[in-house]
């Protein structure tokens, strides 16, 4: 018999000091048998950060990676269906980054773990001609501890100030400094 997936349930409130943008978000996260927590909590994180103000341009969702291999993490398509946002987590291959590049309009790779920066270290000098491409890298201990946050039901608080992220979640709570890599806004 397959394992189902577990439902995560957290609400968040976000506050982005830097932009003076502020959301609630009510989600419902299945995290796939394979999943680990900290991925979990990184998808959250990059659901938060890119969550667009209007849905003018239709709304960001949770995508069926774990399930599709052509699928992505997180997903904002148009109201025409054009793909206006593909977001990838962890360190995906350059044939797919390419190819992904080609079909978005913008496209943003949150990397973790501790093997991120021999990741892009191998990649970087391929992707110099594209311009709708941006890699993050949320430091391996960062995101270990995020994922520590983790509980099946959440009320998260995230603050983004000058570059860096404060995660909290009751008493706990969680520095993290992402690092653009490559691309810009």
């Amino acid at each position: 018999m397959a394992l189902k997936a577990i439902i995560y349930r957290a609400g968040v409130a976000f506050s982005d000091l830097d932009r003076n943008l502020y959301s609630d978000h009510t989600l419902t996260i299945a995290r796939h048998p394979s999943e680990t927590e900290e991925r979990m909590m990184v998808r959250l994180l990059a659901f938060v950060l890119n969550a667009p103000a209007t849905n003018d341009l239709g709304t960001l969702e949770f995508g069926k990676d774990m399930w599709e291999a052509d699928e992505p993490a997180l997903v904002q398509q148009d109201l025409t269906g054009l793909t206006e946002h593909w977001i990838e987590l962890g360190q995906p291959e350059e044939k797919r980054l390419v190819r992904v590049c080609g079909r978005a309009k913008r496209v943003t790779v949150y990397s973790f773990g501790s093997t991120a920066p021999a990741w892009w270290a191998a990649l970087a000098g391929r992707f110099s001609r594209v311009n709708n491409l941006t890699v993050w890298q949320l430091p391996a201990a960062q995101a270990q501890a995020l994922g520590a946050l983790a509980a099946r039901s959440m009320d998260l608080q995230i603050t983004l100030q000058e570059g860096v992220l404060f995660v909290g979640e009751g008493e706990r709570s969680v520095e993290i400094t992402p690092v653009r890599l490559f691309g810009g806004e």
